[in-house]
């Protein structure tokens, strides 16, 4: 039985209410980027489960799957707005859909994500893919654990420590050897390494890690994260903003109606489109990974002398072509920039000012496409936000999670008195569906207004806007602990994203069995991996209108930089 809008068949908590209730809250704290017509969409959504509406999937007391509804719902509506300007047809009749239980599924795909049959936790999953560790900071576990959580030198203080995707530089700043081989077990890397950051306050490792430009950060709880001079300023920001460029390029119309993908295929709203995706591990990859959902040729950029996680390109990579380009080099830039000179939209996903500084920033590329008849939309996504005094600071998903309270809430759901990063990479997909948003409304606007658009969004601003969503009542978060399993909380604060992952993942399959349906996954031969993979389905129905990939994931550095050959696979189509 499907429920909808209209339909309450219990007193317990609803989803379902929830997740409007969160669509009313974002629609007011995004209320000057919705535009009419996006609003016009968006009050006709409707969400539909195969539940009852009641089913809470995560151990966590966040609103989770409410949060990412909402910005589904949003996303869907622009897309609607797009297909309304595009086709040239009647905004007033398009009927869109959000599904619950495909939107959980999307908040934690990397975890449901296989190929070959094997999932990110499996070891066996390891000779299936391409070594793009390039500094063994995620195989060797010694190294993986610099990136963590450990408590400090002042009781009840906690700092998150984070060798991004190098370790070596993190590891020496806190008095460790880059490489231990004598360390394999995990409970002696854990205590090995947080006998060192134990011996300096979180003061201390603020002062060491800025000078060291890691990307590490003090846990601090929501109350607390609110009183500082970068939570103020974020708290004054929408979750996501476009602005308008210094470019007086006239409006540019969408390319002409697109042939499907096949005789039978509906159409999609960004066929044609061009995208250049600068973007490692998930949420640059999740706003790329949507607009190729959409129908835009999407190329994923990498260099090749960048490491990225290998098993996250399985699922990120979905419906994407992907090429090495050495940006340093004068041929990398040369192919780059003949790339650039069709591309629609630059997605970046880099450290802030990377891509300004090797002449790639938004505002370089209105120069450098400057003549050719349309603006470009140029896209950020990072940890700290573009405003505020921690701006410039690198970080990841844990880093935002630690730094804006979440870790600290989710400790306490656990019965606590310590931070806990939350399972599964969910900030991440926030912030992918946010800038996907951003990039989307910025297309929309290009061709009816004219111009280039920059799109800014960040990993602390989706947990902003899940925070003040509120946490789920006592009553709520006491019903989500009986459903799971004791050994989820037996985990503490030092334990790894893996290992809080795993137990989660475990206990959730236990107790909603539904959310592993494989009616929520797709699966067809990958030609990249010469393997079988399978993805989670779009979460979005829209009337008239295909959602859904033209072919299957492929490992990085994969396919040659241009943007002819693209292959349409009807498996993928058809699934």
């Amino acid at each position: 039985m499907t429920q909808t809008n209209g339909i309450r068949t219990s007193s317990r908590y609803s989803v379902l209410d929830g997740a409007r209730k969160a669509t009313g809250a974002l629609r007011k704290v995004a209320a000057e980027q919705l535009s009419p017509s996006i609003l016009q969409h968006l009050e006709a959504v409707t969400l539909t489960t195969t539940t009852d509406g009641t089913q809470i999937y995560f151990p966590c007391p966040f609103k989770e799957t409410e949060a990412l509804v909402a910005l589904k719902s949003v996303e869907a509506s622009v897309a609607a707005a797009i297909a309304a300007e595009r086709f040239n047809q009647d905004e007033s009749e398009r009927k869109i859909e959000i599904d619950l239980e495909r939107t959980a599924a999307f908040g934690f795909s990397t975890y449901i994500a296989t190929i070959g049959g094997f999932g990110k936790q499996d070891a066996r999953v390891k000779s299936k893919l391409k070594d793009t560790d390039l500094l063994k900071a995620q195989s060797i576990l010694y190294r993986r654990l610099s990136a963590n959580l450990y408590a400090t030198k002042n009781p009840g203080e906690y700092f998150h420590i984070h060798g991004s995707l190098e370790a070596s530089t993190t590891l020496r700043m806190i008095g460790l050897e880059p490489y231990r081989p004598d360390l394999t077990d995990y409970r002696e890397c854990l205590d090995t390494i947080e006998s060192h950051v134990r011996q300096f306050t979180t003061a201390e490792l603020e002062t060491m890690n800025a000078k060291e430009r890691q990307a590490g950060v003090t846990a601090l709880k929501w109350d607390d994260f609110k009183r500082t001079n970068h939570g103020r300023a974020l708290l004054a920001l929408p979750p996501w903003e476009v602005t308008k460029l210094n470019d007086s390029s006239p409006p540019a119309a969408f390319p002409s109606p697109p042939t499907p993908a096949n005789p039978t295929s509906k159409p999609q709203i960004l066929s044609g489109i061009r995208v250049l995706e600068l973007c490692r591990i998930i949420a640059g990859p999740a706003i790329g990974r949507t607009l190729a959902e959409y129908g835009a040729q999407v190329i994923k950029v990498t260099s090749p002398n960048l490491s990225d996680v290998p098993f996250f390109q399985v699922d990120g990579n979905t419906g994407k072509h992907t090429c090495d380009l050495d940006l340093k080099s004068s041929s990398g830039r040369r192919t780059f920039e003949q790339l650039l000179r069709t591309a629609d939209v630059v997605l970046d996903g880099y450290r802030p000012g990377s891509l300004e500084r090797l002449g790639y920033g938004p505002e370089q590329l209105v120069e450098l496409v400057k003549g050719r008849g349309k603006g470009i939309v140029y896209v950020a996504e990072d940890c700290f936000g573009s405003e505020g005094e921690w701006a410039g600071r690198p970080g990841w998903q844990q880093i935002a999670d630690c730094v804006t309270g979440v870790a600290w809430a989710q400790g306490k759901f656990m019965g606590l008195d310590e931070p806990v990063v939350p399972p599964f990479p969910m900030s991440d997909y926030g912030t992918g569906c946010m800038g996907a948003i951003a990039a989307l409304t910025g297309l929309l606007k290009r061709a009816t207004e004219g111009g280039s658009w920059v799109g800014r969004t960040s990993l602390c601003q989706y947990d902003i806007f899940l925070l003040q969503l509120e946490l789920y009542d006592d009553a709520v978060q006491e019903k989500i602990r009986t459903e799971h399993d004791a050994a989820f909380f037996d985990l503490r604060h030092v334990d790894s994203v893996d290992e809080v992952g795993g137990r989660a993942l475990r206990s959730m399959k236990r107790a909603h069995p539904e959310l592993f349906d494989k009616q929520l996954m797709q699966t067809a031969f990958s030609k990249g991996y010469q393997e079988e993979i399978s993805w989670c389905r779009s979460p979005v129905t829209i009337e008239g209108l295909r959602v859904g990939f033209d072919r299957t994931s492929r490992p990085n550095g994969f396919d040659p930089p241009t943007w002819d050959g693209w292959e349409v696979e009807e498996a993928v189509v058809d699934g």
